[in-house]
């Protein structure tokens, strides 16, 4: 009989977190440390993520929304106001400006009096999946690993406690990988970038176990529970090997696997978003219950998340899960209980081979980032994002409560919509700017440009990086200064979309749906006397979750539409200028950050100015009800949020709708001859 053995200290318990100004997002740390999460996770918006100043343009309608905006020093010490760096253990994600955040918080950590060498935290730093699946990239490949091996130099060898990247899966999987991709796409960004800060020759060889262990990983863990568990054992076996092998790293403790986990957004459903909950425990389970492979930190979403922005009482509610689990259970007293299963075993040596296999088609094109230069990873994540979606809308996979047992009972939780999420007032945005200016206004400006020519002297040589970024922090350059210096001798970077090698993963079957609406769109499209209807799908802003926009795109393609899709990061005025350019018949826009309120009207005033008149605009995103009936109260034609999992269903509603704005009587399929 196995005896419980002493209680093992828990994983770090964290909620992703940051919101509206500075000091609005103080007072939310403060009050989750007194509630007993023991990390911080930090959220930026999305300026901050992508290198721009709050009153820039790209920004209007971003700031605050996805996370807390941080323009300069003055802004970082705002943020951690009270709370003693030195003793707390800081996760920030951050990746194209990872360098500059964490300069903005090492000079806050000196000005509180402590130690640099003994901060404690993560910068997330991974931009390979930037340029994949989460679209806050800014320099191309090149520069952008210069950067990430700068801070890893710089931090080994000054903050040494701190993990300057952490090898980013999470969005890989929501981007639609497979837990082979997932793996193996993960894996060979670690290998890029050890071999990046090898070949560099800022870290001596004898050196490169620190290295080694101070990469961590963040990982995505999805409601497949066994399957998910076995991932994160096969990720264990993987590294071990890799380190040692690859890196003749000898000291196992520097090998060791250590990952964060936040569980899987991406499955939480806006329909009966009760399920949620037990959801988010089963993908808490993959990696807490194996010892072997648990998790060193983990950070939860919030039953809600799909309706919009989570209460603190919400994510209160997150961090209780996780405490019941670590201090009523009595999972912490065991050894790895998973040890000896054949079915475990097998899973997890299935899932292994198949992360070496695909590793070593990356490593033979010359590695990961040759691999998204030539869009081959893009195409494969979107196509096993169709494959899944497919499966989805064919019932194959099921999601309660969407595709399947989706009789309901009114939910007291949502029996309020305007109170069941947080909603972040549109004032705290002038307050940002308002405080901007007052900042450019007071600072010594000489010394602030004497740095950012610094920093442009250094980018243009091989030194590191890191020291001429401290000092631009120090003279109060901006977050956008900062990068736009950069970008003058980088230049900026467009990945790959992916959408145009991504295989068909719907077939048009005989009386099936997508038969009927191809028939739709090429009846339509010879009504209107056009050779195809034509489609612009559009990503207005900062938000550069260009999951759902890749979807329609593909399957808008798949249903004889001619598709226009320029990937992210556009103003409403590039989006009007493309739609007039390519006499669209169709725009649909795609925004998840919150930011549709202030940038989808300004599209549909610029079409209208530009004498765009009969052209629907469609909308899809994380859409409040209230915020959906607004925009169609302005004219929007529809409406599509995550409860809307038919991507064939959309493509008919589009054609509708082009239908309707051009006063075409309703399309209906014709008659089918019976035969004997």
């Amino acid at each position: 009989m196995t005896e419980p053995q002493k209680r093992d200290r828990p994983w770090l318990m964290r909620t992703y977190a940051g919101h509206s100004t500075a000091s609005d997002s103080n007072a939310l740390y403060r009050r989750n440390l007194a509630k007993g999460q023991t990390g911080l996770s930090v959220a930026f918006d999305l300026p901050t993520q992508t290198g721009y100043d709050s009153d820039h343009i790209l920004a209007r309608g971003e700031v605050g929304r996805v996370g807390v905006p941080v323009g300069h020093v003055g802004d970082m010490r705002t943020l951690f106001d009270g709370i003693p760096l030195e003793q707390t253990n800081t996760s920030m994600t951050i990746n194209a400006t990872a360098m500059w955040l964490l300069a903005l918080y090492q000079v806050v950590a000196e000005e509180q009096g402590a130690d640099i060498a003994k901060l404690t935290g993560t910068t997330q730093n991974d931009i390979v999946k930037e340029y994949l699946s989460r679209g806050t990239h800014v320099f191309p490949p090149g520069p952008s690993v210069r950067l990430i091996t700068d801070m890893i130099a710089y931090t080994v060898g000054n903050i040494p406690k701190w993990n300057p990247i952490n090898i980013c899966s999470y969005h890989l999987q929501e981007a639609g990988a497979t837990p082979v991709q997932e793996i193996a796409y993960a894996m060979c960004t670690a290998i890029s970038v050890l071999d990046a800060v090898r070949d560099s020759g800022q870290v001596p060889a004898e050196r490169m176990g620190d290295v080694v262990a101070r990469i961590s990983f963040f990982v995505n863990a999805g409601v497949r529970f066994v399957e998910e568990m076995c991932k994160m054992r096969a990720f264990a076996r993987l590294w071990e090997k890799v380190t040692l092998e690859r890196y003749g790293v000898a000291d196992p403790k520097q090998r060791r696997f250590r990952y964060g986990v936040q569980v899987n957004s991406l499955g939480l459903t806006e329909a009966q978003p009760e399920n949620n909950v037990q959801r988010i425990v089963l993908e808490m389970l993959a990696v807490t219950l194996s010892k072997d492979a648990r998790a060193r930190a983990v950070q939860l979403p919030t039953w809600n998340e799909a309706l919009g922005l989570p209460r603190p009482w919400d994510q209160q509610w997150s961090l209780r899960i996780q405490q019941v689990l670590a201090y009523e259970s009595d999972l912490l007293e065991y050894g790895d209980i998973f040890n000896g299963s054949e079915v475990i075993e097998a899973k997890t040596a299935a899932l292994l081979a198949g992360a070496e296999a695909e590793i070593a088609k990356v490593l033979e094109m010359g590695g990961v980032i040759p691999a998204v230069e030539s869009g081959y990873l893009k195409s494969n994540l979107v196509a096993s994002h169709a494959a899944r979606r497919a499966r989805i809308e064919s019932g194959e996979d099921k999601i309660i409560g969407v595709n399947c047992f989706d009789t309901t009972e009114p939910s007291p939780l949502t029996a309020d919509l305007d109170t069941a999420i947080m909603v972040v007032d549109p004032a705290s945005e002038q307050s940002v700017l308002t405080a901007l200016e007052a900042w450019r206004g007071q600072r010594d400006e000489a010394a602030a440009q004497e740095s950012l020519a610094e920093l442009k002297a250094v980018a243009a040589t091989g030194a590191n990086l890191m020291p001429a970024t401290l000092a631009c922090a120090r003279a109060g350059v901006t977050t956008g200064e900062w990068s736009f210096a950069l970008r003058e001798v980088f230049g900026e970077y467009r990945a790959p979309t992916g959408v145009g090698g991504a295989p068909v993963a719907v077939a048009a079957e005989p009386g099936g749906e997508l038969e009927q609406v191809r028939a739709a769109v090429a009846a339509t499209a010879e009504e209107l006397g056009a050779g195809k209807l034509r489609l612009l799908v559009g990503k207005p802003g900062l938000d550069g979750h260009s999951n759902g926009a890749e979807q329609i795109a593909v399957r808008a393609r798949d249903a004889g539409f001619e598709v226009v899709y320029q990937g992210i990061r556009l103003t409403p005025e590039q989006i009007v200028s493309a739609a007039v350019a390519e006499d669209v018949h169709c725009v649909g826009l795609s925004i998840l950050s919150g930011a549709h309120s202030e940038l989808v009207p300004d599209v549909l005033k610029r079409l209208r100015r530009a004498g765009v008149e009969d052209v629907p605009v469609i909308v899809g995103g994380i859409i409040p009800a209230a915020d959906g009936e607004a925009l169609k109260a302005v004219g929007v034609a529809a409406v599509f949020t995550p409860k809307d999992f038919g991507i064939t269903t959309i493509i008919g509603r589009i054609v509708d709708e082009i239908r309707l704005a051009n006063r075409l009587q309703p399309w209906t399929p014709a008659p089918t001859t019976a035969t004997n």
